[in-house]
């Protein structure tokens, strides 16, 4: 199929649904990858197409692309599922952070206007739901550009920290805290905790140990269940040997009296990074290494002279993370329909969605306000270790 957008006709839209032949579009892929500014890694070849691999359903795929002389200028890498009614949704799925399409910056608006065209195309009467679009990302164009119905909700929280080195991380913090911090990074060095970057020939038995060193670091304190699965590690092993190679991602492990003692995963693009997973062995706990203060000043001094603007912590509210001072942004979700046919689901998504962030949140305020009752009611020491009881 192939579809030419009003007003662009050197641009010429098609829908790629077979397996090898997306496979096949990796180099031209990668070039479309580097020219659009708003790209993040999960939006890279290697990840898309080894996701595809590990979580694609045959005869579902619909990658729909946009060329310009034959040069690959814009792609939307979407799938067909059902749920239970016909919709376009990104490529992904929970394990992805960010989704977005791709737009060559050197033709942001005429690309736009063509992969419009092409994945309205491509929908025919399914909804098309695109989440956790990073804010200001390329998906952005194609709901501003979108002729149907159209609607936009927030989605998931991330938190953000500038790509600067350790000591300006440190000067977000309150003189205490900070002090703190550079107390047990002084501790972590006496200890002699090396840190190095894995080569690419050595990511597999790497990977290895990560996934090793995350299960044991949540063990009984409910791990990700889609982190034990064979195929996720089949997914990482596929996709994170090429990203090490082409500079998409960085793999570090540390090591304490010769043992890798944690080891963390982290994706780039060229203008963010972003710390994907860890994995840290209990003994470190037992020798009082903060992990993520560790893991922070790896970060900071991957960044330095990088480029990068923004080391992002990725989707989740985790305590631990507001340690820094964060930004906190919010994901997209835009929810857009071809026509009338496929109006009604687009707004049941949005009243469903709308309706259970109300009960979420209303239930988070039920718990808040039992556990201000209860620490209300209780004597000022129930609860607390010997410990941390005051002297008589």
């Amino acid at each position: 199929m192939t579809v030419t957008a009003p007003g662009t006709t050197a641009l010429v839209g098609e829908v790629c649904t077979d397996t090898g032949r997306f496979a096949g579009l990796a180099p031209e892929w990668r070039g479309l990858h580097g020219r659009c500014r708003t790209a993040t890694p999960f939006q890279s070849h290697a990840w898309l197409h080894s996701w595809w691999t590990s979580y694609g359903v045959t005869g579902r795929l619909r990658v729909v692309l946009v060329r310009r002389g034959g040069e690959l200028v814009a792609a939307a890498p979407l799938m067909l599922v059902f749920r239970p009614f016909r919709t376009l949704v990104p490529l992904g799925g929970p394990i992805t952070d960010f989704t977005d399409v791709l737009l060559d910056d050197s033709c942001r608006q005429e690309a736009a206007r063509a992969l419009v065209a092409a994945v309205r195309e491509a929908a025919g009467g399914a909804l098309v739901d695109l989440r956790e679009v990073r804010p200001g990302g390329a998906a952005e164009l194609l709901h501003t550009q979108w002729p149907g119905i159209r609607a936009s909700l927030a989605d998931s929280a991330c938190l953000e920290l500038p790509a600067a080195p350790m000591d300006a991380l440190l000067a977000r913090l309150a003189a205490k805290p900070a002090q703190r911090v550079r107390a047990k990074l002084r501790r972590i060095d006496t200890l002699g905790v090396d840190e190095r970057a894995v080569p690419p020939e050595e990511v597999p038995a790497a990977l290895d140990s990560l996934l090793t060193l995350h299960r044991l670091q949540w063990r009984g304190r409910g791990v990700t269940r889609e982190h034990l699965r064979p195929r996720f590690a089949e997914h990482l092993d596929r996709s994170v040997r090429l990203m090490v190679a082409q500079e998409e991602a960085v793999l570090t492990e540390f090591r304490l009296e010769g043992t890798v003692v944690a080891a963390e995963l982290t994706l780039q693009s060229p203008t963010l990074a972003g710390g994907y997973l860890y994995g840290a062995h209990p003994r470190l706990r037992e020798r009082k290494v903060d992990v993520a203060a560790m893991l922070m000043r790896a970060s900071a001094r991957r960044l330095d002279g990088s480029g990068r603007a923004v080391l992002s912590m990725l989707r989740g509210n985790e305590p631990y993370k507001h340690h820094w001072r964060p930004d906190t942004i919010r994901n997209q979700r835009f929810l857009l329909a071809r026509g009338t046919r496929a109006a009604p689901l687009l707004w049941w998504c949005t009243g469903y969605a709308r309706a259970r962030r109300r009960a979420v949140a209303y239930v988070r305020e039920l718990r808040a306000g039992r556990q201000t009752v209860a620490t209300s009611t209780s004597s000022p020491l129930e609860g607390r270790s010997p410990s941390e009881r005051p002297a008589k």
